[in-house]
This record gives structure tokens, sequence and C-alpha cells, in this order.
């Protein structure tokens, strides 16, 4: 049976019943979590493809009745079901308006990764899979020599002649007019602990652990080194294990789960001492770590990679090896802003006189369930206005790598997000999530604003300098 029908009755099976199951591959949906749906409908007004197309089939509740159909044998794997997992941009603002608490990102995730698994794929978009989810990301030397040269091409006037002559594909404008400009020089991680810069600070010092990040350590290098100094000054040594790699986000949203694990396992042997454990519930062995142990937190500044570290302990919950490991590090994982919050921190003295507007990233706020945090340390800057803008915790169409995969509907959710940014008259637009970053730098120039698009981080290590 196909999916293209909305009304095809879901008949009520046992949770025990999985033998007509259509998921044919390891990891599929939990039964247990699709059933939790009630079909309420309070998802439904919370979706950014809902409110776009108006298809109850890309709708939360809709794409939950999918699921349960292919696992109770009623429908198949086909390319309308993956083409509706896809749709959906994952930003999980479903699960805040869930009553029952359903855990849909990790659902959707998930069912596009049986997807990727049951369906062919055309050579190209599996060589591009291939090269971008196995041979960069994994790899951080290779990522840099790759930055390097997206470095290259934007400064000897190659980007400007392209874009003159109309050199660029159609299929890769959007995302060539995504990427801005790179620095000066990418913010590689060093197994050496870097010293807090003061005696102690409002939180009382410690030693924490920070994940530098792929896009983070390449497009906003700046913001990684200004990440640095704020825990530094807030009396904070910071070490930065240097056979860490890519938390795996993006290739856990495509559906490249195998690589995603892999990547787990890199940071979790990168990030934890060897046994015995001084941290944590100490039932792991230790991998092949750094031996920079007995962290207060292991912290990152980008929300996508919070949430998918924070789910190690999902992702390798069946892993033998690494379950234990799995939960020790995820339990770990604070975004940074979570943790300063949490600590308190020193007051920054320097003035920062700007009307300021902050966006939630979606996988902080409704993945993680940070607001509050935030905006608190953004309020302990001197002079600076607070503005809050309507529908602050909407997806602003980026995603991961939506806003390339869909440019059309990530471009709608684009539009909605900047009037509503621009209603209040911003100097400058605070997010905490690189894809948000990259998104809302493309919405200023789309729509012409003077307004500054900067990370959390990035004001507040203005404020202290």
């Amino acid at each position: 049976m196909g999916v293209g029908d909305a009304h095809t009755p879901i008949l009520p099976h046992s949770i025990d019943d999985m033998a007509a199951s259509n998921f044919n591959f390891a990891d599929p949906p939990a039964l247990s979590e699709i059933l939790k749906c009630t079909h309420c409908g309070l998802c439904l007004n919370q979706c950014p493809t809902y409110r776009v197309l108006g298809w109850e089939m890309d709708s939360p509740r809709g794409r939950i009745r999918l699921m349960r159909g292919v696992t109770e044998g009623l429908f198949e794997v086909t390319p309308t079901f993956a083409e509706h997992m896809d749709v959906c941009l994952a930003c999980r603002a479903c699960q805040t308006a869930c009553p029952a608490n359903l855990n849909f990102g990790q659902m959707v995730e998930a069912a596009r990764a049986q997807a990727l698994q049951t369906l062919p794929q055309k050579p190209l978009p599996r060589f591009f899979r291939w090269l971008v989810f196995k041979q960069l990301f994994p790899h951080p030397r290779r990522l840099i020599a790759a930055a390097t040269l997206v470095k290259f091409y934007q400064r000897s006037g190659l980007q400007s002649l392209a874009r003159k002559l109309r050199l660029i594909p159609p299929g890769l404008r959007e995302s060539e007019a995504l990427l801005p400009r790179l620095p000066d020089k990418f913010f590689t991680p060093t197994s050496t602990p870097l010293p807090c810069s003061n005696g102690g600070g409002a939180g009382g010092g410690g030693r924490v652990a920070f994940l530098a990040g792929c896009v983070m350590s390449t497009v906003y290098a700046d913001t990684d080194a200004a990440t640095v100094r704020v825990l530094a000054r807030n009396g904070f040594d910071v070490a930065m294990p240097k056979h860490q790699t890519c938390c795996g986000a993006l290739a856990i949203h495509a559906g490249e789960r195998a690589t995603a694990k892999e990547m787990a396992m890199r940071n979790i042997d990168a990030f934890l001492p060897p046994s015995p454990s001084p941290v944590g519930t100490g039932e792991g062995e230790g991998g092949k770590g750094d031996g920079n142990g007995g962290y207060a937190a292991i912290l990152v500044n980008a929300s996508g990679c919070g949430v998918a570290m924070k789910e190690y302990k999902d992702l390798l919950a069946d892993d033998p090896e690494y379950a234990n490991k799995a939960r020790e590090f995820s339990d770990l994982v604070q975004d940074v802003t979570e943790f300063l919050a949490a600590h308190g921190i020193e007051k920054p003295t320097r003035e920062i006189r700007a009307r300021v507007t902050y966006q939630d990233p979606c996988h902080l706020a409704h993945g993680q369930g940070i607001r509050a945090q935030p905006r608190a340390l953004l309020n302990q800057i001197p002079g600076l206005q607070l503005i809050e803008m309507r529908d602050a915790d909407r997806c602003c169409g980026s995603a991961g790598i939506y806003n390339i995969t869909h440019p059309d509907i990530a471009a709608e959710i684009l539009d909605e997000k900047m009037t509503n940014i621009a209603a209040t008259r911003p100097d400058i637009i605070v997010t905490a999530n690189a894809g948000c970053l990259l998104q809302l730098q493309q919405g200023v120039r789309r729509a012409g604003l003077k307004a500054e698009v900067l990370h959390v981080m990035d004001l507040l290590d203005r404020a202290y300098r």
C-alpha cells in the first residue's frame, strides 16, 4: 500500500506486534513513541512546513501516521514516504507543543535513515553524500583544507568573476550565496588546556572541555575564539582535545546514522579520560582520549551540536562497548549559555548601546529547553536594550542543510522571520547556532536591513573587551 492517501485508516495493533513492520533496518522509529501520539493537532500551527504547505502528511501527526503505517505493515517505505520525512525541518517545535512529550526529532531522524537504506540512490546524490558525510565532515584536516580553498575563492576575485559571468550552476547559487566571508584564521583545537585569565571569576573557576565544531571552527572561527575568551574571563580553564571531530548532527539529520555513530564514538574517545573515569558513572572503559579528564562540563556553542551530543546516549544505547560511555559523555554536555548562566558571570563593564533582538535557535529552545539563559547573559551587558520579536522561537529555515535541499520553503520561512525581526528595528540580531547565523545573515542581505548578526558569545566578548 502507498502513503499518498491521508485518510487511510491506521489499525490499533499491539506494541509487541512488530512482525509485519516494513522498517527493515536497525534503529527504526520507536513504536512506543509512535503510539503516544493522540492526533490532537496541537502541533499543527507550530510546524513550519504545515503552515507553508498545508498538507496533513507534512505535519508532525501526519508524519507519525505514516511511520505507524510502515511499522504495522500497512505502508511501504516509498519515495513519497521519504519526501514527507525529508521536507520536515526537524525543528522540534512540535515537541514543545506536544502534551504527550513525544521526541519527534529522533523519530523523523530514524525514519530518514530507514528510507536512505531502503531506497536506491541516484549516482550523483550518492556521490555527494559520500563526499560530504564520509570524506569531509568526519576529518577536521580535510575540512580545513576545503575551507582554505573556499577562502581563496572568495579573496582571489574568482567569486566576483563567477557571479558576474553567472558561472555558478543554478542548483548551487543559493548555497554559494549563503556562505559569508570566511575569517582570516580558522580555530584549531589543541589538547593543551587554556588557563583562565583571572583568579576564578563569578563562577568559581574549574576545568571545562570545549567542542570546536566543524562549521563553527571554520566559518565562525572568531566566535569559537570569543567563546574561549569569555570562559577564561570567568575563571574556567578550557581544554580542547585535539582528536575531537564533527559532532555528527548534520549526518544524523540526513539519515546517515552509521556515520554519525562513528563520529560520536570518536568524540567520546577524545573527551573522556582513560579508565577509571573520575567523572560520571564510572561504568565505562576509557577510550583513546587525550587524558584531559575531570571536566565540570563538555561545552558547545552551537545548539544543533548540543542536541546531537546530549543524545549520544540514545544514538549508542545498543552498543555494548559505548553505551555506558555515551551516557557519561551526554550527561556532561551543556550549551555554553546554559553553563555560564548557571554559574554566574563577571559583570561586563563596557557599554554596548544598541537595540538587540534575540532569535531562539530551534535546537536550543525546543531541543534543549534553553530560553531564559541566553537572555539573562545579554541582560548583563550595560546599555544593551533587548527587544523581543514576535515568535522568536519559530524556525528561521536553516535546519542544518535544509536551506540547501529545500531553498524555496526555507526562503518563505525566512521571510516570515525577517518580518518579525524588522519590526523590532534592531541594531544587532543575536542567536546561538551556526545554521541560524548563516540563515539570518542571508535574511539581512535579502531584506536590506542594516543590522549585525552575532552569536551571544560574540556580543558578551565584545562587552568584556
